[in-house]
């Protein structure tokens, strides 16, 4: 499995791209790999403030559903439109055209917390 560089990672298995005061976020390759064949995803929290840590959304796959936690705390900008017609984009394509959500980090402190790619791999045992 491959994780790029250029993110930080979550325990929970998410990715962000920080792009100054915004950032992408998505869920890892690992975490699409667990999962299965991913069906829908669900996030109808455009628009709000959510805590770092808190759930912004879920992801359900054909065995299971799965909530998705927020890496740092942010206001959530926009949805990846192009998930909601073709939810497998998450599987074949997860760190590119299968991200998640657009936010505007309101906490730049909670950034500490992320773990880099070394980290994350090694924290997958």
């Amino acid at each position: 499995m491959s994780y790029p560089k250029d993110l930080k990672y979550t325990k929970d298995h998410e990715w962000i791209k920080i792009e100054g005061d915004t950032a992408l976020i998505g869920i890892t390759d690992f975490a699409q790999k667990e999962l299965g064949d991913i069906v829908y995803v669900d996030i109808t929290t455009v628009g709000e403030e959510v805590a770092e840590g808190e759930v912004f959304g879920s992801v359900e796959a054909v065995k299971t559903v799965s909530d998705l936690f927020m890496p740092v705390a942010g206001e959530i900008l926009e949805v990846n439109e192009a998930i909601d017609a073709e939810p497998e984009l998450v599987n074949a394509d997860p760190y590119g055209n299968g991200w998640m959500i657009k936010i505007k980090i309101t906490d730049m402190a909670s950034l500490e917390a992320l773990m880099d790619s070394e980290a994350y791999e090694a924290s997958l045992g």
